[in-house]
């Protein structure tokens, strides 16, 4: 029950993107097509599983046992950079049409607060279950870094569908591309915390 419970959180109550607000970055910038959401998507789900996996690993068995806890932040970073190169590299050779559609933003992964705030905060922050607050163990972990990811597609793909509808739609002018992309992200986020009561 408790992996349903971090499930559902990490996709609706406490999502990412629009309850924590991290990632914003490439919500704006990537959202233009439902298809290149996709594969952000996709690439972020690989990085924050595989960044959080290793960086549990690394916090709990070299940091903490060595008392190097205040290289943590700094370990990450390299972690999660090393990561989004290997996906760089194997998107480049397998799709090169998403590598291209996806373009500066593939590197900003590294950058990506989500995935660096989601690999501190399984190793951090305690969570509540059944009355009692614990650390998540490395299959909590790991399955709240794949809902955190699946939250934050979610919230993209809802987002560029609406994007790619209001392309169709007669906007106002005044409130053509930026503004309108920041209102209905406005809105999507208001929609999302909607969910907060059900946790």
């Amino acid at each position: 029950m408790e992996y349903v419970l971090i499930i559902i959180s990490a996709v609706f109550v406490n999502n990412i993107l629009l309850s924590q607000f991290l990632g914003v970055c490439p919500f704006l910038g990537v959202s233009n097509k439902v298809s290149t959401a996709v594969g952000m998507t996709g690439a972020v789900t690989f990085v924050m599983a595989l960044a959080t996996l290793i960086t549990y690993l690394l916090q709990y068995y070299v940091l903490v046992p060595l008392h190097l806890e205040f290289l943590q932040t700094v370990s990450f970073i390299l972690v999660i950079a090393a990561l989004v190169q290997m996906v760089e590299i194997v998107l480049k050779k397998i799709s090169p049409s998403l590598y291209q559609a996806l373009g500066i933003f593939l590197p900003l992964i590294t950058t990506n607060c989500a995935v660096l705030g989601v690999a501190i905060l399984v190793v951090t922050k305690e969570f509540t279950f059944g009355g009692a607050a614990h650390y998540l163990n490395l299959g909590q972990s790991v399955t709240y870094a794949v809902a955190s990811a699946i939250g934050f597609g979610v919230a993209m793909i809802i987002f560029a569908g609406l994007r790619e509808q209001l392309d169709l739609n007669d906007v106002p002018k005044s409130f053509k591309g930026v503004p309108i992309a920041l209102v209905t992200a406005g809105i999507l986020a208001m929609a999302f915390m909607g969910f907060s009561g059900l946790v």
